[in-house]
């Protein structure tokens, strides 16, 4: 499957490449033939757009080496740093069409539109058009972020060259010159695309929250598994597109002994694996009381006393034991609160005030996952 993947991405890039060398050689020819830097600035974004392709290819080949000792989770998130290289290009190439617009806008010169370069033009909506479809299609049949984008920036790019006709049209009707304006909107446009995709592959170096959907499926899948009662705390761990790797905490009954534990467990990780490609490492478990009769009651009143502060979210892993005089539960908070530790101080404070001589166990989780 990942060889798969990577020969898709390898392909499609290469065609991308392909169109963007040939429309950026035909853009700069006429661009400089008609002194119109607007066309010029269009030929430059679609060199950048060639080169993205060619470190796309990179990362790709380099993403795909084998686990090995030092780095035993695999290369893949060296598909976000040459994302990031990506980014650095596009937003050079936004401030040099910026500037080179500027200096025309201050010192103009006259614009010398042709039949050809009309045709030009024209010709590189439709391609930029068509390739969009294609490279976007492909990257959604292979989960790969990079690719998407660039479809998404081939529509753009198309966007932007029929602004580029456009004051070339004006030009020819109304002897109007827009097109070092129309360069420099272009240059503010691929300098606003450039810091997009910074921000994304930064935030992908970083770490980001789990997508909600496949969290949520994920969850529903453990949850069918017979004597699971909970799925909380699903934690993944983004080693590269589509590599997933975590963990996740269940609640069954307590009656159930280690081997019965242990089953399900296996099953649960091998089920994830194959449905979804995520390898869960760890699942843990919480007991869920099956024989004290004050548990309804007791957790009732922990209900009341958790909820009644702001930006709890949820409250899970619940045990009651009266005979040892044990109370122990999780909470998750909302990242907006303020002061989470003071929150979940108040909240132990009153659960010992309420039931005093217990041993008192509250865990505050993160509010990783939906």
């Amino acid at each position: 499957m990942d060889n798969q993947r990577e020969k898709v991405v390898v392909k499609t890039s290469i065609i991308s490449i392909i169109a963007n060398i040939i429309l950026a050689s035909f853009k700069a020819f006429v661009g400089l033939l008609a002194h119109s830097i607007a066309i010029v600035s269009d030929a430059v974004n679609n060199l950048t757009d060639a080169l993205s392709s060619i470190i796309t290819i990179v990362g790709t080949k380099l993403a795909g080496k084998k686990p090995d000792k030092k780095h035993p989770y695999g290369y893949g998130r060296i598909e976000y740093m040459t994302s990031l290289i990506v980014s650095g290009i596009v937003l050079y190439a936004g401030i040099t069409a910026l500037v080179e617009s500027v200096k025309k806008i201050i010192h103009p010169e006259e614009a010398d539109y042709s039949t050809v370069t009309l045709i030009i033009i024209v010709a590189g909506i439709l391609v930029k058009f068509a390739l969009g479809l294609y490279v976007k299609k492909k990257g959604k049949e292979v989960n790969s972020d990079s690719l998407v984008a660039s479809g998404s920036d081939a529509f753009n790019d198309a966007i932007l060259s029929i602004s580029v006709l456009a004051s070339a049209i004006i030009y020819l009707l109304f002897h109007i010159s827009l097109e070092a304006f129309v360069g420099a909107i272009l240059g503010i446009f691929i300098i606003k695309a450039g810091i997009e995709l910074i921000r994304e592959s930064v935030d992908n170096l970083l770490g980001v929250r789990i997508e909600s959907g496949l969290a949520k499926q994920i969850k529903k899948e453990v949850m069918k598994e017979e004597n699971v009662q909970g799925a909380f705390d699903l934690t993944l761990h983004d080693y590269g597109p589509d590599q997933y790797s975590g963990s996740i905490h269940i609640e069954v009954p307590d009656t159930l002994n280690v081997a019965q534990i242990d089953k399900i467990s296996r099953r649960i990780t091998k089920n994830i694996k194959e449905k979804f490609g995520v390898t869960l490492h760890t699942v843990g478990v919480y007991s869920a009381n099956t024989k004290d009769q004050k548990l309804k009651k007791v957790l009732s009143e922990m209900h009341d006393i958790v909820f009644k502060h702001d930006g709890i979210l949820q409250m899970h892993g619940f045990y009651f034991d009266e005979q040892d005089k044990m109370i122990r539960f999780d909470i998750v908070m909302d990242f907006k609160v303020p002061d989470r530790e003071k929150v979940c101080q108040e909240i132990y404070d009153a659960v010992q005030k309420k039931y005093p001589g217990y041993d008192i166990s509250i865990n505050m989780d993160i509010d990783i996952s939906d």
